[in-house]
């Protein structure tokens, strides 16, 4: 997520990007309740639910407000350990909780089969669902249930702005458990909580063909009932499915390595800033495939609009607000391997998918990084880099440092590497995490890996605990 990374030069530049993400990010925070999630285990045991298959079929009402229909969702244990319970996370409750008496929860889940669910906890966000027998390492079974959907009146990742439909973290998803317990993070508006492993998507969504619906994954649209379009999207090994409809202008141009790019733009759209967009995402695609590996999917959509809130990355679509100078386009992509490929619990440790991005974005760009810290100010000794959401929630004001002094650190740890080594590092790195879940200390390690020289004071200097 990133309400910044626009082009400009110099200081006046950085002090742009800094005053755009506190204001971006802190239009639509909300405040943060309940305990911190539990940080990955590598020594407490396999993560699981692991190698889920979704299947979704959605009807929409007229305007793609409302998406009503069926979910079926079945899953392996990983773990050594029987699975008695599983969650579902519904992150689309986030910022408005249980409801109230006349107005339910925008995301509700009902007549599930092969469990008995729970109470929704923490906020309406999680669903504990109890399963009618331990299910025993390498084991599979299956879930259903009936979903509700109502995207809320708010310009946001899950919102409205206008004719047009955000279905950002709208789908219910399975929580992750591992040797620390179940991840159960409460929402934050301000930055992300979401953790998930990656899973197989099929989603079918029945909707008028007015709308036009780009959706993560593979999307193919057929004729349905009169008056109306069916979009499948389908999509492999990717932690999070999400998609909008609105009547969007579209084009489609593929990248020299054979990505095919989707533009979606609303009408009022400046034309200027949509054309950068597309050619910086056709460019990105292609530059962060050879650093960092080459992009798994297809395709990728981009979805603009000229006043969403900076910008919000999911696998395979990217929300972009954008002005005539384009929008946080190549943040987002980078977004796709820093999070997308390369996972993390993005609640116990965002600077791992947000400072990455915005690393990649300076370098994209070929942003002087020598003098970055000129923008950054630590305002105590408990703030570090690697500090959690639940920090971050607490100090609002500050949490642009995760993307000034986290890219700002990287370049430092280029310039201590050398350009060539900070290169293998990042794609061994992504490799070796590639659709698995990444740690703090997993890098930290294989940074020493990488040179004879004691890191431990770079990692101090740095903040990065």
């Amino acid at each position: 997520m990133s309400p910044s990374a626009v082009r400009s030069s110099g200081s006046a530049r950085r002090l742009y990007a800094v005053l755009l993400v506190l204001l971006g990010l802190l239009v639509s925070a909300a405040g943060v309740q309940g305990a911190g999630a539990a940080t990955p285990g590598i020594s407490g045991g396999a993560a699981t639910p692991d190698r889920a298959r979704y299947d979704v079929d959605l009807r929409s009402d007229a305007d793609g407000g409302h998406w009503t229909g069926q979910q079926r969702v079945s899953f392996r244990n990983a773990s050594e350990r029987p699975l008695r319970e599983v969650y579902l996370r519904l992150w689309g409750n986030g910022e408005d909780g249980c409801g109230t008496p006349g107005t339910p929860s925008p995301v509700t889940v009902s007549r599930v089969r092969g469990g008995r669910p729970a109470r929704p906890a923490v906020d309406c966000t999680a669903l504990r669902i109890a399963l009618p027998e331990p299910l025993t390492r390498g084991e599979r079974t299956t879930l259903t249930f009936a979903v509700s959907v109502t995207v809320p009146d708010r310009d946001a990742r899950f919102g409205r702005e206008g004719a047009f439909r955000f279905l950002g973290n709208a789908l219910p998803v399975l929580a992750v458990h591992d040797g620390k317990g179940w991840h159960l993070a409460p929402y934050v508006a301000l930055g992300e909580s979401f953790y998930a492993l990656t899973s197989d998507f099929r989603v079918r969504l029945d909707h008028p063909s007015a709308l036009r619906v780009p959706t993560t994954g593979r999307t193919r649209s057929l004729p349905g009932g009169p008056g109306r379009t069916v979009t499948t999207g389908t999509a492999d090994r990717v932690r999070d499915f999400a998609w909008a409809a609105g009547p969007f202008r579209t084009a489609t141009e593929t990248t020299p390595g054979g990505v095919v790019v989707n533009a979606y733009w609303a009408p009022d759209t400046p034309e200027a800033g949509v054309r950068v967009n597309r050619a910086d995402a056709v460019a990105a695609v292609d530059g962060f495939g050879r650093q960092f590996g080459r992009y798994p999917y297809s395709e990728i959509d981009l979805v603009m609009t000229g006043r969403f809130g900076g910008g919000m990355e999911y696998p395979g679509l990217v929300l972009l607000g954008t002005t005539e100078e384009g929008g946080a386009v190549v943040h987002e992509v980078a977004h796709q391997w820093w999070y997308g490929v390369v996972g993390n619990d993005e609640y116990a440790s965002p600077w791992l998918d947000e400072s990455f991005a915005q690393y990649a974005n300076a370098r994209f760009y070929g942003w002087e990084t020598r003098d970055c810290w000129a923008d950054v100010y630590w305002p105590d000794d408990s703030t570090a880099l690697t500090n959690g959401m639940d920090h971050w929630s607490r100090h609002r004001g500050d949490y642009h440092l995760v993307y000034t002094a986290g890219s700002c650190a990287l370049a430092d740890l280029e310039r201590t590497l050398g350009p060539d080594t900070m290169a293998r590092l990042l794609k061994r790195y992504a490799r070796d995490h590639w659709y698995g879940v990444s740690t703090t200390e997993d890098f930290k390690r294989a940074a020493q890996s990488m040179t004879d020289r004691d890191l431990g004071p770079f990692w101090e200097t740095h903040r990065i605990r």
